[in-house]
């Protein structure tokens, strides 16, 4: 498809190709020659610019013509039952708001580089997000509009062909702690039963014997499970793996601890492996690529996956750290407060670094959910964040997205806390499977 714009930047090119490209298989090619795009005499549209001619008009915000960050005016109206923004008022427009501009702030993560107020770890808040503040957090907007595009050239040109992705399902699990209790050492071991002691917590500490006496297994054990799983269900997990040292905030086994490092391996030999950058790494690339080093080393490949521990993730800094350590592929977008979609998309894409303005060749895979904000932040019975998953893979199933799960090797034990998650998750997995 042929697309006229006054003036092709690097924004403007990401975008077109994020929307007509990845979400609707359209390739589109650029021109500034009007000459050009009258004698074109296949299917076109034309951006920022009106002419008399039979084409398709979308009318423009400034966003993808500038350099730099600014604030944004954003005032949103109702459109076809979702929210919108950067509308415009040409009547010839096809549609009655800038759709690529509007995608480009979301998916850039534009708000995130604006002056905000950080959480006690440096996040970004969702309560602080357009997408939370506006109602849309729950609905892959990008994603939507992509639909309504395709609808507005389909209805213009019914020969264009389009391909369309398919849904997929993406099962994570982060291990920020191999063992519970199990092979940490005389020191730590003690130090667990002192502190059972002070708290009087009889039912941890008579697990914490039955566990290192061999009468039953260590909670966070639920390796075998998993893969189980991921066989009876032919998954692709992804185990994100945290080699960090020892902190307030890393509390993984030592990294020459061989019964972790013979879980890695074996992990590995069925499931895709990823780095789990720590807590104190975060915004330390010389400490990201130590442990980068340490996973490579551990399985004798490079690591292109990765997903920060407590999802600390600061615009633009953690993800050029990624792509300075050869990360391909980040699985961080998203929040642990809340479930759904923090770029508004379902769909992986490449981060556009705003501060250079340049697409990078680091591509962005969002979550949708994790275990922790059904139980902890929303406090939801199982039945209660069933009904959540529910609504959100609905979602992302009718727009052929990507739905990825972040659940934990600790929280599927069916113990305690989470007495009853191990069948969310399995009813989770079912959903996605099934058609």
């Amino acid at each position: 498809m042929l697309v006229l714009t006054p003036k092709i930047t690097n924004r403007l090119r990401f975008t077109f190709n994020l929307l007509l490209g990845d979400l609707l298989g359209v390739e589109p090619v650029f021109t500034v020659s009007k000459e050009e795009f009258l004698s074109f005499d296949g299917p076109k549209l034309s951006y920022g610019i009106t002419l008399n001619d039979d084409h398709l008009f979308f009318a423009s915000n400034r966003l993808l013509f500038e350099n730099g960050i600014s604030a944004c005016e954003i005032n949103y109206f109702d459109f076809q039952g979702t929210k919108a923004f950067f509308q415009v008022y040409q009547k010839t427009s096809a549609l009655p708001f800038d759709v690529f501009a509007a995608s480009f702030f979301l998916v850039s993560r534009y708000e995130e580089y604006l002056p905000h107020m950080r959480d006690e770890h440096g996040r970004f808040r969702a309560n602080q997000g357009e997408a939370f503040k506006n109602g849309f957090l729950r609905k892959p907007l990008v994603n939507i509009w992509s639909i309504e595009i395709k609808r507005v050239l389909q209805s213009r040109f019914p020969q264009l062909k389009f391909k369309m992705p398919a849904f997929t399902f993406i099962p994570t699990i982060d291990i920020d702690a191999a063992f519970a209790f199990s092979h940490k050492g005389l020191t730590r071991a003690l130090g667990g039963f002192v502190k059972a002691l002070n708290r009087g917590d009889m039912v941890e500490f008579r697990e914490r014997l039955d566990v290192l006496l061999g009468r039953r297994s260590d909670p966070f054990d639920t390796y075998s499970m998993h893969l189980e799983l991921q066989r009876k269900y032919a998954l692709k997990t992804i185990f994100f793996i945290l080699l960090a040292d020892y902190g307030v905030n890393d509390k993984n086994l030592p990294v020459h601890n061989r019964f972790f490092r013979q879980i890695i391996r074996e992990l590995a030999d069925y499931a895709d492996v990823g780095i789990h950058p720590s807590y104190a790494s975060a915004g330390n690339a010389t400490l990201l690529g130590k442990e980068i080093s340490r996973l490579s080393a551990i399985l004798h490949r490079d690591i292109i996956k990765s997903r920060q521990h407590f999802l600390r993730l600061e615009m633009p800094s953690t993800y050029r750290n990624l792509i300075h350590c050869d990360i391909l592929e980040d699985y961080t977008m998203g929040y642990a407060e809340e479930p759904g979609f923090r770029a508004s998309i379902c769909t992986p894409y490449h981060f556009y670094d705003l501060d250079l303005d340049t697409q990078t060749p680091l591509r962005i895979f969002p979550f949708t959910l994790m275990d922790g904000t059904l139980n902890d932040y929303l406090d939801l019975t199982p039945a209660q964040a069933f009904e959540v998953i529910t609504q959100l893979m609905k979602e992302v199933k009718v727009v052929g997205g990507t739905f990825i799960s972040l659940w934990h090797n600790s929280t599927l034990n069916d113990q305690h806390h989470w007495k009853g998650w191990l069948k969310v998750y399995e009813d989770m997995i079912k959903l996605a499977v099934t058609s």
